[in-house]
């Protein structure tokens, strides 16, 4: 089975090409012009065993949000098309990470039904030069595009990195359960007979 993906998105603000392949060996290769959402990246294609590679261009003169609003839409795009019809996959996933002082969790339910429900109170407004808001707007587009119900959770810290970068790893993990082909499984994990 091959479950990869590659979206190519071109705005006025962005041009975002994008390839993800679930199945990977953590590998990945990131342009994104974003230095923080490179590092974000890297974790998460690291701990969830994903192969990501992703070009962006964009105006970052004016700020960050549009690079980290797009490819957070590209990543869940490219999650979505290489899921196909998510036939034999586990569905959810529950990831806990600690990260020094900092702990989240993460839940995830590829469910066709998007939603963002995030607990999370960043003491810095800004981790070097990225705002910790676009935290919620890249977690909100992926979960928008990759038709997922998205619970983030960070129960206690201090150092807005480490929490941050707690969030992606247990976001990686937590897709990488949800991901997960279980060979009991029959079609797709729902009642319904549809996800």
């Amino acid at each position: 089975m091959n479950r990869n993906a590659s979206i190519e998105r071109k705005t006025n603000e962005t041009n975002i090409n994008l390839s993800l392949a679930i199945d990977g060996e953590g590998y990945s290769e990131l342009e994104t012009g974003v230095p923080f959402m490179d590092h974000m990246l890297d974790l998460f294609t690291k701990h969830g065993q994903f192969n990501l590679v992703v070009d962006a261009k964009g105006d970052i003169e004016v700020d960050d949000h549009h690079t980290t609003e797009d490819i957070g839409i590209c990543l869940g795009q490219a999650l979505r098309e290489a899921l196909g019809d998510k036939r034999g996959i586990k569905r959810y996933g529950n990831a806990f990470v600690p990260m020094d002082e900092a702990l989240a969790q993460v839940v995830v339910d590829l469910s066709n039904r998007p939603h963002l429900e995030m607990r999370a109170e960043f003491p810095n407004q800004k981790v070097g030069t990225f705002d910790t808001e676009l935290v919620h707007e890249f977690l909100w587009k992926l979960a928008l595009e990759a038709r997922m119900n998205l619970h983030v959770i960070v129960h206690y810290g201090k150092n807005t990195h480490h929490m941050i970068e707690a969030v992606f790893k247990a976001l990686a993990r937590a897709l990488d359960e949800a991901t997960t082909i279980d060979p009991r499984i029959k079609g797709v994990p729902s009642t319904k007979g549809l996800l």
